[in-house]
């Protein structure tokens, strides 16, 4: 059985692909670590008052708690909900065990973040034949590893897969095969397809389409009209096709860090002061990975929670951290003053690629 090519029509080898998902990771590290917290509702992040959610567990999870909400919110529709600050090294530290795990499988491993990964079996270090054998394997070294569970999906693409992973959660695994493919996708709400957020999807259901079955009754040329380049992603997922390759060592794309404040800030000293944390973590990242940009991003949100951003572009890659601060205050400066308090300052580093690929770098003469 194969897929054929959205390009040329031909037969495409069915590949083998895992999407592996950890189950609320962070959260469930600190209810592996600390037995109070087992059994309990538990927020990662934040706090009762300020700040947003990084993770939830799954008993926080049935009272409507989910990563990104605002704290304030969380607590009021889980009045028991037990915040806990995250411990991002301990995360790390687990996470390159998994990695480890996976990498005894196939070194075509595309992370996605700490949490989660795409792997291709279609060709594997063990000579298992069935790729849910191996998901079945993996999941249970992790397992035994780190006590942690994690679901996965088995397709013969990342979309799908991923889709298989949220199908069996928590602790399971499902396969979409190529027969199910394109079915699978016919019935599912267009809020449900990876890659599609809410702004995407409450515009295809201004336009009629509410299920894959309605994207896949229009053409490539209605789809490409109404969504631009992503028209034909969306245009070939309807029908079960995803010709995207697990991309191993994939670069990321930007890399920042954000910080809620415990008071409102408006004076420009004490936001600078505020940021230098922040560059420090962005720049941190990019001498570990050796990764360098060129594109600088504030991210200013204010005492009712009104976002803005703002964002410069220099000619060559930003070469250094006090270059990245100059940068990021020079945003900060030209916004003063400022209308309204702030509860939060993001900085982020865009446009990145390694360090000495495609262009040199150069100081910043700010």
């Amino acid at each position: 059985m194969s897929e054929s090519d959205p390009t040329t029509g031909e037969p495409s080898p069915v590949r083998k692909i895992i999407h592996i998902d950890m189950d609320a990771f962070y959260a469930s590290v600190e209810q592996r670590d600390n037995p109070e917290l087992r059994g309990k509702p538990v927020a990662v992040g934040g706090s009762a008052e300020r700040g947003v959610v990084a993770a939830a567990s799954y008993e926080a999870r049935r009272f409507g708690v989910r990563s990104a909400m605002p704290s304030v919110t969380a607590k009021r529709q889980c009045p028991d909900l037990i915040f806990v600050r995250p411990r991002f090294e301990v995360y790390k530290a687990i996470s390159r065990q998994i990695r480890d795990i996976f990498a005894e499988h196939t070194p075509v491993i595309e992370p996605l973040s700490l949490d989660e990964a795409y792997l291709d079996v279609t060709e594997n270090l063990q000579g298992i034949p069935l790729a849910r054998d191996i998901a079945l394997n993996i999941r249970a070294k992790i397992k035994a590893e780190t006590g942690l569970t994690a679901s996965a999906g088995i397709s013969y693409n990342k979309f799908l897969a991923k889709l298989a992973s949220d199908h069996r959660k928590p602790n399971g695994q499902f396969v979409i095969s190529p027969e199910m493919g394109p079915a699978f996708v016919e019935t599912l709400p267009v809020g449900k397809f990876h890659g599609i957020g809410p702004a995407t999807a409450a515009k295809m259901n201004a336009l009629g389409l509410f299920t894959g079955r309605d994207i896949r009754n229009q053409s490539l040329e209605f789809m490409n009209a109404n969504f631009g380049k992503s028209g034909a992603y969306y245009y070939w997922i309807s029908r079960g096709v995803d010709e995207r390759p697990v991309r191993a060592n994939r670069i990321r794309k930007s890399v920042g860090a954000e910080n809620t404040f415990s008071t409102d800030i408006d004076a420009f000293d004490a936001l600078a002061v505020e940021l230098r944390p922040l560059v420090d973590k962005v720049w941190r990242h990019c001498e570990a990975t050796g990764n360098r940009g060129r594109t600088v991003t504030l991210k200013i949100k204010f005492a009712d929670f009104e976002i803005i951003t703002r964002s410069r572009s220099v000619a060559a890659a930003v070469a250094g951290r006090d270059d990245l601060e100059r940068l990021a205050c020079g945003l900060l400066e030209a916004e003063m003053p400022l209308p309204k308090r702030v509860r939060l300052l993001g900085v982020s580093l865009s446009s990145l690629h390694a360090a000495g690929e495609s262009e040199p770098q150069l100081t910043l003469g700010i």
